[in-house]
């Protein structure tokens, strides 16, 4: 073969090799610039679940997945760890192996007051933070038929009958209980706190007539909304699910107060990983047929990226240790 014969033979060689792998290239799906540097993710990503199959953070995860299926060629495989108010499932991300291959949904304030407040097997600091997804302010309910007609006339009572309001939440050391403690500290007011183990027995013994009055979440009251008045709604604005109800500090009442969900990876994962799942996320939390979905199934969307949502839990963190201090609740 002659050397011009050769040098041809060579350059075509590296041509069609080129042109293979801009071929196969273009035939996957990539969510990041850093996805062929990376090769991942190669298998199924298991995305941990910290409570029941089909409770709020279950439904949310849900309605992302059908996203990242269109961004990504692996699936996630869900793993449900119920129990302690989140704890057992926020734990096992914790210890995950930081590979890339589990991701984890988290609430806050859930993961900063388990901590503070009981033996929980983890801290703020063995996650890397992906981002937050959701927003869900808290209300304050009573049932379609009770005396109570505002928030006046609730606190009103509970001051001329100390200890005799019966306030109903979902567990200790979760959002509810910390919004309860925050309202009996700027309003000086005692009840009854009764403790149930999920919304769906919380909204049962409301109308039931268990209890007098619930915290619960603007997401956990849509399905009751013929058969509850909402009080007060705890945040900053009015919540577009409901329009008509007044925000606490409209009340004269300084409190904003919500769960927020979100997605976090075990500590000492590969930046490069935790940067690919945050650019995907946001892909998602962007996709306008994503935040339809969100508000057909009642779940009030509000993207918070990873380096925020970070920020956000450690001020959290430091607003809870005051208040279980000041009621003598922060573990010794």
């Amino acid at each position: 073969m002659t050397g011009k014969r050769k040098l041809f033979t060579l350059l075509l060689a590296g041509i069609m090799v080129f042109l293979v792998a801009i071929s196969a290239g273009c035939g996957q799906k990539q969510s990041g610039s850093s996805s062929s540097e990376l090769n991942y993710p190669t298998k199924p990503v298991n995305m941990i679940i910290a409570f029941t199959a089909g409770g709020s953070s279950d439904v949310q995860a849900r309605l992302m997945q059908k996203y990242w299926d269109k961004l990504v060629d692996q699936p996630w495989v869900f793993q449900y760890k119920p129990g302690a108010g989140g704890a057992i499932g926020f734990a096992e991300i914790a210890r995950a192996k930081p590979d890339g291959y589990t991701i984890g949904g988290v609430n806050v304030p859930h993961i900063v007051l388990q901590p503070l407040g009981q033996n929980a097997q983890y801290s703020i600091d063995d996650f890397e933070y992906i981002c937050q997804v959701v927003n869900d302010p808290q209300v304050l309910a009573v049932r379609k038929d009770s005396k109570f007609k505002s928030v006046k006339e609730v606190l009103d009572y509970a001051k001329e009958n100390p200890g005799k309001l019966k306030v109903g939440i979902v567990g200790t050391f979760t959002g509810h209980h910390l919004m309860l403690l925050e309202l009996q500290d700027k309003t000086g007011i005692k009840v009854t706190q009764v403790v149930y183990k999920g919304a769906a027995d919380q909204n049962a013994a409301l109308l039931g007539g268990e209890i007098d009055v619930m915290i619960g979440n603007v997401n956990d009251v849509m399905r009751s909304l013929e058969q509850m008045r909402i009080l007060a709604v705890a945040s900053e604005e009015r919540s577009k699910f409901l329009p008509d109800v007044p925000t606490f500090k409209e009340e004269g009442i300084d409190i904003v107060s919500d769960i927020r969900r979100g997605f976090v990876v075990p500590k000492g994962t590969d930046p490069r990983v935790v940067q690919f799942l945050r650019d995907t996320f946001k892909k998602i939390a962007e996709d306008p047929e994503y935040l339809k979905d969100m508000e057909k199934a009642g779940q009030p969307a509000e993207y918070m990226s990873g380096e925020e949502f970070e920020k956000y839990v450690r001020e959290q963190n430091e607003k809870a240790r005051e208040l279980l201090t000041k009621f003598g609740l922060l573990k010794s």
